[in-house]
C-alpha cells in the first residue's frame, strides 16, 4: 500500500517549519503523544474583510474578528427586548480567559436559566456568517444576534432565556491554543457552565444547542457530564472524528477539517487534525480522545439526524450510546440550517426546554421517543414524523439481498452459481450523468433488485463482500443505495433543492478486521487499529456499514445498489472539501472484483419495516 504522507493543497507538517507548526506533548492513556499545532489565522477586522473582498480576495467566512469592545446595550433596534454584554469574560481552571457575549431579556433582572452555544466559527453574526451563512433559509428568519448553527437570541430571549455565544479556547479574543472536537473542549465547557451556573443572571439550569461544528462540541462537553447541564439539544453533530471525519471509514478525508481549521480566527495556534492523520494513520490513542464517552451523556436530550446529512452517523450513534433515560429523536429529510430555524421546530424544542429548564408540566413526554421522516422521490415524504418506539425500529426485519454478478442482480434467494464481476480501479469521470454506460472499464458497477410490493427501508444496511483485487494490495470502495421508478428511471430525493443520491458508504479492502465492542449484527463497525494488506489470488469476506435511511419503495420499483473505485460527486456539498485520498494503485493498473454466489455468499442486507398492524387487506403503517 501507498504511504499517506502529505496533504494535497493544504500544509503538511514540517517539524523544521518552527514559524508555522510546534507540537505540544500530552499524556494519553498512559503514552505520550506528540499533538500538532499550526500557527493560526490572525482575525480581520469586518471593515478590512469587506475591504480585501473588493480588491477581488477570497477572505474566509470565519476569519473575521473585531476589536475586543465590552459593552452593555440595547441589541438591535427591532428588538428593544434584547440586553447584550459584550466580550465578557471568565477564567478556566488553568487560568486561560474565555470570551463571551450575554444575550438577556431588557424587560428583567430576574436570574434565567441558560442556553450556551459554543463552536469555533465566532461569536457575532458577521463572525462566521458572512456570505453562505444560512442557506436555505429565507432572508430576515433569524435575527443578527444568532451565532452561526446556533440558538437566536431574537427569539429565546423573548421566551424568557439568556443566550451566551462563546469563543471557546484561542479562538477570536479567547486565550490559549485552540483545540478542535476533543477531550480538552470538554473540560472547558465543564468550567464554563460551573461558572455560568453560580452568576447572578443564572438560574442555575444551563443547557446547551447547536447544529453541526456546534453540535459537536455539545457531545464532548456533555460527556464530562457538568452537574448543572440540566438538558441538551444536540442536532446534526458528527461523534467519532476519525470514523466520520478526518477519514470516512479509513479512507482519508481531511480537506473539509482543513477549512475549519484554516478559517478560523486564531490569534494563537489551532490543533491540526489534518496533519495528525498523517502521523496517526490507525485510530490509536490519539483519537480515542476524539471519541465522546457515550455512556456518560445521561440528562435529557433533544437529537435531531438529518437523512441527507454527513452528520447522520454520529447523531444516530449518540442517540443510540447515551445513556440518559429522557432521550428523543427526530430524523428528518432536511438540511441543517433550514431545519434547526423552521418555526415549527424551533416551537418543539422550546416545549422541550420549557418542561427542562423550567420545570413546567406542558406534556412534553408525549412526544414519541422518535419521530422519522419517511422519504419517498425528489420533494415529496412518504410519512412526516412518524412515530417510533426506538431507533434502530423494534420491529426491523432484516432480510438478506443475495448479489448475482452473472446478470448485476439481487435476489432474496442465494445463487447457488458462483459468478465474479470486475471492474476498473478508477473512475474516469467523477460526475458521472446516471445513464453512464457500465462497463469493466467504467470504474463503477450496479446490482438491483425490482421490489415486488411496497417496502419500507428504516434503517442501518449492512454490505457483505467477497472482494479480490487483482494487480494491487488494496481496494477503496463507495456504496450507494439508490431508488429508480418503475419506468427505470432514477429518483433522486431534493435537499435544498438540490439531489442527494441516498444512502451511501465507503470500505477499504485492507481494513477488514471489526471491531467487536462496537459491531452489530446491522451495523458492523471496522477496527482500524491496522493495515492488512490484500494478497494476489486471494477472495476476502469483508463487511460494511452503509449509513441509515428511511425510505420506501413502492411496488415495481428498482433498489440499486453502486459500487464505485472513487466517489461520485453529484451532491451539493460533496464539493472539493468532500474529496478523498483513495489508494487504488496507479491508474488502470489493477482490477477490482466481487465475486458471488455458491460459497461467495456477497449480500445488502436491509432494514424491512412491516406494517404496524394488519386485518385483511387493511393495513396500518403508524
Amino acid at each position: 500500500m501507498k504511504k499517506f504522507t502529505t496533504l494535497p493543497g493544504m500544509p503538511t507538517y514540517d517539524p523544521n517549519n518552527k514559524e508555522l507548526f510546534k507540537t505540544v506533548t500530552r499524556e494519553i492513556k498512559g503514552k505520550k503523544v506528540d499533538v500538532i499545532f499550526r500557527k493560526g489565522n490572525p482575525g480581520l477586522s469586518y471593515e478590512k474583510v469587506a475591504e480585501l473582498r473588493a480588491q477581488g480576495q477570497m477572505v474566509g467566512d470565519f476569519s473575521i474578528c473585531p476589536d475586543l469592545n465590552p459593552r452593555t446595550y440595547t441589541a438591535t433596534s427591532v428588538a428593544p427586548h434584547v440586553i447584550c454584554q459584550q466580550d465578557m469574560s471568565m477564567q478556566l481552571r488553568d487560568g486561560v480567559r474565555l470570551y463571551f457575549d450575554l444575550y438577556r431579556p431588557a424587560n428583567t433582572s430576574e436570574p434565567l436559566p441558560l442556553i450556551i452555544c459554543w463552536g469555533p466559527f465566532g461569536k457575532r453574526p458577521h463572525e462566521g456568517q458572512d456570505g453562505w451563512k444560512l442557506m436555505g433559509v429565507p432572508p430576515q428568519t433569524v435575527s443578527e444576534m444568532a451565532k452561526f448553527e446556533a440558538a437566536d437570541p431574537g427569539f429565546w430571549c423573548r421566551h424568557g432565556y439568556a443566550v451566551a455565544n462563546v469563543d471557546p479556547r484561542g479562538i477570536g479574543h479567547s486565550e490559549g491554543d485552540a483545540v478542535l472536537w476533543g477531550e480538552e473542549d470538554g473540560k472547558d465547557g465543564y468550567d464554563f457552565i460551573e461558572w455560568a451556573a453560580a452568576q447572578s443572571w443564572c438560574n442555575s439550569r444551563v443547557t446547551m444547542f447547536g447544529n453541526s461544528g456546534v453540535c459537536m462540541v455539545v457531545w464532548r462537553i456533555a460527556a464530562q457530564a457538568p452537574p448543572h447541564l440540566t438538558c441538551i439539544a444536540a442536532w446534526e453533530g458528527t461523534g467519532d472524528m476519525y470514523r466520520e471525519s478526518l477519514t470516512y471509514n479509513g479512507i482519508p478525508r481531511p480537506f473539509f477539517e482543513n477549512f475549519i481549521t484554516s478559517g478560523c480566527a486564531c490569534e494563537t495556534w489551532i490543533e491540526d487534525n489534518c496533519n495528525m492523520i498523517v502521523q496517526h494513520p490507525y485510530n490509536d490513542e490519539y483519537w480515542s480522545t476524539k471519541y465522546p464517552d457515550w455512556s456518560k451523556i445521561r440528562m435529557p436530550a433533544y437529537v435531531c439526524a438529518g437523512l441527507c446529512h454527513f452528520h447522520l452517523r454520529g447523531s444516530c450513534e449518540g442517540f443510540r450510546k447515551i445513556r440518559s433515560p429522557k432521550k428523543w429523536l427526530r430524523m428528518h429529510r432536511d438540511m441543517e440550517w433550514p431545519d434547526t430555524y423552521n418555526p415549527e421546530n424551533m416551537l418543539d424544542l422550546l416545549r422541550f426546554w420549557d418542561r427542562y429548564m423550567k420545570d413546567e408540566r406542558n406534556g412534553w413526554e408525549f412526544t414519541p421517543k422518535v419521530r422519522v421522516d419517511v422519504m419517498d422521490a425528489y420533494d415529496f415524504d412518504y410519512y412526516r414524523n412518524r412515530p417510533e418506539d426506538n431507533f434502530p425500529i423494534p420491529r426491523t426485519v432484516y432480510k438478506k439481498l443475495y448479489l448475482n454478478a452473472e446478470d448485476m442482480k439481487m435476489s432474496y434467494e442465494p445463487y447457488e452459481k458462483e459468478s465474479e464481476v470486475v471492474y476498473n480501479n478508477y473512475l474516469e469521470y467523477k460526475n458521472l450523468e446516471e445513464n453512464y454506460d457500465i462497463t469493466e472499464d467504467s470504474g463503477l458497477i450496479n446490482f438491483d433488485y425490482k421490489f415486488t410490493e411496497d417496502t419500507e427501508l428504516i434503517g442501518y444496511f449492512k454490505l457483505h463482500l467477497n472482494i479480490e483485487c487483482r494487480g494491487y494490495d488494496n481496494m477503496d470502495m463507495f456504496f450507494r443505495i439508490k431508488k429508480l421508478g418503475v419506468d427505470g428511471q432514477y429518483l433522486p430525493l431534493d435537499c435544498m433543492k438540490f439531489n442527494f443520491v441516498g444512502a451511501w458508504g465507503q470500505g477499504r479492502g485492507a481494513r477488514r478486521e471489526l471491531d467487536p465492542k462496537l459491531s452489530t449484527d446491522y451495523c458492523p463497525v471496522q477496527a482500524h487499529w491496522k493495515d492488512e494488506p490484500m494478497e494476489q489470488g486471494v477472495v476476502y469476506p469483508v463487511d460494511y456499514e452503509i449509513q441509515p435511511t428511511a425510505r420506501i419503495w413502492h411496488k415495481g420499483e428498482t433498489l440499486r445498489l453502486q459500487i464505485s473505485a472513487d466517489f461520485v460527486l453529484n451532491e451539493w456539498y460533496e464539493d472539493c472539501r468532500m474529496a478523498f485520498i483513495t489508494d487504488n494503485g496507479d491508474k488502470g493498473t489493477a482490477k477490482h472484483v466481487i465475486h458471488t454466489g455458491g460459497q461467495y455468499d456477497s449480500y445488502l442486507q436491509i432494514p424491512t419495516i412491516p406494517p404496524k398492524y394488519t386485518a385483511g387487506e387493511y393495513v396500518y403503517k403508524g
